[in-house]
């Protein structure tokens, strides 16, 4: 470790602070410093840091950065404790439990020009970070359509927030990463099936600022695990599965198929089919990299609180449309767009 080391620390031990744990340990050029969590560490989860109870603890040790792996409804608080301490930090998503609170850690963090960002994962992937890359060379031509599916069974570590805040944001924010445009309206339905006080599953149609149509279908309710993503459009249509980190393409139609038989399945013609070999690294990994240069003055790609804060009023559209029936109106919110 070099006396150049970025310090850093972790508030929150649980099954996302474990992980940050691992990595923070291992990532060149920062030191882990201490870990904040009040039921402590029975688990050794920490990888030797000092746990400790409390923010002002950790702050006390004098940290460039935190990331903070706390209950979402905890996220405003330890954040604005941070900016106050002019510490920057790395918030998993969402990046508040409300709106109002997204605004104010914004307005913490911006205004004493702190470098500040939120976990929203996905943008890591190693598949939909070559997707975006081949929108933005222009390789499908115009956008038509973009279809999320993220649906698999209930996580028991949820307990503040529905699969709207909790999952649907993962896809918000994508949908805007990888195509660059904003929304402009969301219409949804949501259903709780489960028992629990929050919403467990949710079917959204959307329009983004060019166009194209949006659909998300989100659900803690099946036992089929999936994380499926398209892009359709001019040339045909990219298919990423998070889960596995593949991008396959297919083509529009090339050659026509004479043969009747195999029209009533594969259709009259086809294209050409790619998958392409990506090289898959850890997304939590790239994740860390990116906020660390970020924090070190380096250009990084990351997702800022701004744009965090855009996810979360379009998270917050979703459940308001469904709650009262009606096409919620975005104009303005770029949700997650650069």
């Amino acid at each position: 470790m070099t006396a150049a080391a970025l310090r850093a620390g972790l508030i929150g031990l649980g099954s996302m602070g474990r992980h940050h744990a691992r990595v923070l340990a291992g990532l060149d050029g920062v030191q882990l410093v201490g870990v904040v969590d009040p039921m402590g560490d029975k688990n050794g989860w920490a990888q030797g840091a000092p746990v400790l109870s409390t923010v002002e603890e950790l702050i006390a040790l004098g940290i460039d950065y935190a990331v903070v792996a706390a209950p979402t409804a905890l996220h405003e608080e330890v954040g604005l404790k941070l900016a106050e301490a002019g510490v920057g930090a790395l918030i998993e998503k969402p990046v508040a439990d409300t709106v109002e609170g997204a605004r104010r850690l914004v307005e913490a963090f911006e205004s004493r020009g702190l470098v500040a960002g939120v976990g929203h994962i996905e943008r890591c992937n190693p598949a939909l970070r070559s997707l975006r890359e081949r929108l933005e060379a222009g390789e499908l031509g115009d956008v038509y359509q973009v279809v999320t599916r993220r649906q698999g069974p209930f996580p028991h570590r949820i307990a503040d927030v529905g699969v709207v805040k909790d999952l649907a944001t993962h896809d918000i924010d994508l949908t805007a990463w990888v195509t660059g445009q904003s929304y402009t309206s969301i219409a949804a339905h949501t259903v709780s099936k489960s028992g629990r006080p929050h919403e467990d599953m949710v079917s959204a149609v959307g329009q983004l600022a060019d166009g194209t149509m949006v659909n998300h279908l989100v659900n803690w309710l099946s036992p089929l695990k999936e994380r499926f993503t398209s892009v359709t459009g001019e040339r045909g249509c990219f298919i990423a599965d998070t889960l596995t980190a593949d991008l396959t393409f297919y083509s529009n139609a090339a050659q026509a198929t004479e043969w009747e038989a195999l029209q009533a399945f594969r259709g009259v013609s086809e294209g050409d089919m790619i998958r392409y070999a990506i090289a898959k690294r850890e997304p939590l990994l790239v994740e860390h990299e990116l906020f660390r240069d970020a924090v070190r003055g380096e250009d990084a790609d990351i997702c800022t609180l701004r744009q965090g804060l855009r996810t979360v009023e379009v998270a917050a559209a979703v459940l308001q449309s469904a709650a009262d029936r009606t096409t919620v109106r975005l104009d303005g919110i770029s949700g997650g767009a650069a």
